[in-house]
């Protein structure tokens, strides 16, 4: 069921930000993001919802790489060798997230939403997720590589919102997700 709030946001991001923020409450978890290509539109979704903020408590939206470097302290010679599109970058996105919040869930999203910068190892579309836990093996953070369809550096970006929103339901996976969001 949805609620309709006055948002310049499209219904159907604020729709699962709305269960987002209900889920997480009724567990009890604090969460935080680490975005990249999406630049802050999960966390405007989530602040879309009136009380949000007994829930959400970060976004850290680091851009550039230099930003993931200063802001989560992703490690330079990590950013070199795999790219800040890769499973490496988002770990260690979602990994700065919870050290640098008091979060209890941290997701992380890094990707190309075009139109340009793609390769054709890594196409327009490409997008890395992780999600973190307090006080999980850092090695049990899972990162997981989509490819979503390009329909524009919106529509990439939409889909992108959408998945990491997805992953901060409480019982979500990275590595247990079906396909798409």
């Amino acid at each position: 069921m949805s609620t309709h709030y006055d948002t310049l946001l499209p219904q159907q991001l604020v729709d699962k930000a709305k269960q987002v923020i209900e889920a997480n409450r009724k567990a009890g978890l604090t969460i935080a993001l680490a975005e990249s290509c999406t630049g802050g539109l999960v966390g405007a979704a989530l602040t879309e919802i009136p009380g949000a903020s007994d829930v959400f408590l970060n976004d850290f939206v680091t851009y550039s790489n230099d930003a993931k470097l200063a802001q989560l302290g992703v490690n330079q010679e990590v950013l070199v060798t795999f790219g800040a599109v890769s499973p490496a970058v988002a770990w260690a996105m979602a990994i700065g997230a919870l050290g640098h919040s008091e979060a209890d869930v941290a997701v992380s999203v890094t990707g190309i939403a075009g139109p340009d910068g793609g390769t054709e190892q890594k196409p327009v579309g490409t997008v890395v997720f992780a999600k973190a836990l307090r006080g999980d093996d850092p090695d049990n953070v899972a990162a997981d590589q989509r490819c979503f369809e390009d329909t524009g550096r919106g529509g990439v970006r939409l889909q992108a919102a959408l998945w990491a929103l997805e992953l901060l339901m409480p019982d979500a996976r990275v590595d247990t997700l079906p396909e798409g969001p």
